[in-house]
């Protein structure tokens, strides 16, 4: 192993008492990146010292401002008055605001945006049943400042305000942890060819704990930790996109597997950051794995899945993993028309593999079922997050989401496939022309706090907005394409309990994000393309809130996962195809 970076970092709640002490400051206010209970801890030892202190959070500041300040009995009304930076997208501190039209119900939220400029201040309008009203500001501590790839981000950081009315930015621990991690990593000579490494492993440890916040249709989460672990991962794949010559965003980057790995730290210790090379793993989770498929509560283990797989008759087929694993699949030949079912290929997007496994299952039970089935596309990708899921159970871990060479196994090419011949290999063994592709996202937010909080390049999904399905297709397949989304719309909307589920996430989702661009189909969000980029001449994409849900959710999400697949294969053998 390679050590690139050891290094502990002061605590902000303890430098800032250096220099409260030297200013000889009797009352002040903080912003800094720390959960509740750190906050109270300094604001209880400042005034030990006999000074009056208000710490607030930076990451999400409104939201803390209305959980921590308000008192919210009686609260008929808040109208919401929020930033916009000229410096940032049009919505940024709206998204930032969210869950907050959930939380403070019964009180009806309203968000109305400020005029552009530079001003931070959310202005809130309370109004109680009683009569009473109030007005606040509620400052969002932000700095103007170029990111990792030198593209401005405006961005939440540590701040200051004195009793004598000057305030200071400042960066804390949080910000100085980041930022010399991506220094190391720009400094260091990667040579010039890809993959650059096989692990690269970014340990930090970190005091915060995450906040669960109870709401309807699922609970939300903050956590500082995992913000930290998402602009880690992503902020790294740009680096190295910019290094390798590709556009930021660029799927088919290979630079390796890249592994963040935030555990929880002790209150009484530094934050510290560990980056060093490591070679790969082929370890496999040993988990007790024997709920009924129907009732699975968490996600599937890999062998679990290899032996749900083994009772598929039919022809084996497989591929080969980056780090050695086996890509393993089944053809099950009939006399209906051939649908390519896969899962896992985002192998954090849990309900997908799941799905998949159950669908494959339950078209083997019928007698001319025809089709292919490939539930873990991602092995390498899926063992890490069951590695990842042992600290923080709770987290997205998109560290997971690609393979062990870095690289979206969609975008790998034809001469070095890899995960990807899986899905050459079924599609030359069925000639199908419909591929279903189930997916998931995040159940939770999504954000990068150290560039410009909006996660750059996928700020779609920035928010959870309910089961959401993508359909592509050729140019000359467009009528059988919006013929496929109705009907299967119309198939899975018998389910009132899912539709119901999905119009409270778009309404919230609208309430943070604005009015969707999408439409809703049968109480569907879906989002129809044309895409000649794919083989398969139409393509089913399922997208469900699934990353860190669990229990009855879980099922629900794997439920709602394999009836979308056999509603597509069952609508698949009614309709008139035309030939390509």
């Amino acid at each position: 192993m390679t050590v690139l970076l050891d290094k502990t970092f002061p605590r902000s709640v303890d430098s800032i008492l250096e220099t409260i002490a030297a200013r000889k400051a009797k009352v002040l206010e903080l912003w800094l990146f720390d959960d509740k209970a750190e906050r109270l801890a300094l604001e209880n030892k400042l005034a030990a010292m006999g000074i009056t202190a208000r710490v607030h959070s930076s990451y999400k500041p409104l939201v803390y401002a209305c959980l921590e300040d308000l008192k919210t009995e009686g609260l008929k009304s808040v109208a919401i008055t929020y930033p916009v930076h000229e410096a940032a997208p049009e919505h940024r501190f709206l998204l930032e605001a969210y869950p907050l039209a959930e939380l403070l119900k019964p009180a009806a939220v309203s968000f109305t945006p400020s005029a552009k400029g530079t001003d931070l201040n959310y202005g809130l309008e309370l109004c109680w049943h009683d009569g009473r009203t109030e007005s606040r500001k509620v400052f969002a501590p932000n700095k103007l400042h170029k990111d990792c790839i030198g593209e401005a981000a405006l961005s939440p950081t540590g701040w200051v305000r004195w009793a004598d009315g000057s305030e200071d930015q400042f960066d804390t621990d949080y910000e100085q942890l980041f930022a010399a991690a991506m220094q190391t990593i720009v400094a260091h000579d990667w040579g010039h060819e890809e993959p650059y490494f096989e692990e690269l492993n970014i340990t930090v440890l970190h005091p915060s704990e995450d906040e669960f916040l109870s709401m309807e249709p699922v609970d939300a989460m903050i956590s500082l930790r995992e913000a930290l672990h998402e602009d880690f991962y992503f902020s790294l794949l740009e680096v190295f996109q910019l290094k390798s010559g590709r556009p930021v965003g660029d799927r088919g980057l290979m630079p390796g597997q890249i592994v963040p790995e935030i555990l929880k730290g002790t209150r009484d210790g530094a934050l510290s950051v560990t980056m060093e090379l490591r070679p790969l793993t082929v370890d496999e989770t040993a988990v007790e794995d024997t709920e009924p498929v129907e009732m699975l509560s968490t996600p599937f283990t890999a062998p679990r899945i290899r032996r749900e797989l083994a009772t598929i008759a039919g022809e084996p087929f497989a591929a080969l993993s980056r780090a050695g694993r086996l890509v393993e699949a089944r053809y099950h030949k009939g006399s209906e028309r051939p649908v390519m079912i896969s899962g896992g290929q985002h192998a954090n997007e849990v309900t997908g593999a799941a799905g998949a496994m159950r669908s494959g299952l339950e078209l083997a039970r019928r007698p001319n079922a025809h089709f292919t089935i490939s539930p873990l596309e991602n092995p390498d990708g899926y063992e890490l997050g069951w590695r990842l899921r042992k600290d923080n159970p709770h987290h997205m871990h998109h560290a997971a989401r690609y393979t062990a060479f870095g690289c979206d196994l969609e975008y790998r090419p034809a001469e070095a496939p890899f995960e990807t011949a899986i899905r050459f290999e079924a599609e030359r063994l069925s000639g199908a022309k419909l591929h279903v592709n189930l997916h998931g996202y995040p159940s939770h937010e999504w954000s990068r706090p150290f560039t410009g909080y909006v996660p750059r390049g996928f700020e779609m999904w920035t928010l959870p907005k309910g089961f959401f399905l993508i359909l592509r297709h050729h140019e000359s397949w467009k009528k059988e394409a919006h013929s496929l989304i109705e009907q299967i719309t119309e198939r899975l909307s018998v389910n009132r309990k899912l539709v119901d589920y999905n119009a409270r996430e778009i309404a919230l989702y609208t309430e943070h994000a604005g009015k969707p661009e999408w439409p809703v189909v049968n109480g569907f969000p879906v989002m129809i393309s044309v895409d000649d980029r794919h083989r398969v001449p139409i393509t089913l994409i399922t997208e469900y809130p699934d990353e860190s849900i669990y229990g009855d959710d879980f099922i629900q999400g794997h439920t709602a996962q394999m009836n979308t697949a056999l509603a597509a294969y069952d609508i698949w053998q009614t309709m008139d195809l035309p030939e390509e």
